[in-house]
Formats: C-alpha cells, structure tokens, sequence
C-alpha cells in the first residue's frame, strides 16, 4: 500500500467522511482503514488523530454495466 499523504481529523470526523473528502468518495473508507488499524475501533473521531491516507487505484474500479432494470425484465 502507497501512503500519499496524511490527514489530521477534527472533532466528529469519521472514516467514511474523510474519505468522501480526501480521497473523493466514501466507497474508499475500507482502504483508508486499512491503511490506519490501529484506529478501526474509532466510529466517530474526537480530533488530532493523524490518518495515513492511502493512494488509491481508480483505474482498476469496478467499471462494468449495471441496469436499473431487473434482468429478468431487460428485454
């Protein structure tokens, strides 16, 4: 894992927010906890805990077709 940079939390900050902020998307919270164990028992943060923030990979995102529509119903 790559580390880009660091992130210093304020109070009622949590994972799944610093990563919509810093990393553009919540969907990266998993990655950003990875990269800081030692806090993953954190849910809400009280403030001046230092996150590693992982680089991550947007070329291997999951881009493939997903239909609103059932499949059963696509025609």
């Amino acid at each position: 894992m790559t580390i880009q940079g660091f992130y210093t939390c304020l109070a009622g900050d949590t994972f799944d927010m610093v990563a919509r902020v810093i990393l553009g998307d919540e969907k990266y919270a998993r990655e950003l906890m990875m990269a800081n164990l030692p806090y993953c028992g954190t849910a809400v943060f009280t403030g001046g805990e230092v996150l590693k923030v992982p680089e991550v990979d947007r070329a291997k995102e999951n881009t493939a077709y997903y239909s609103e529509t059932a499949p059963w119903k696509e025609s």
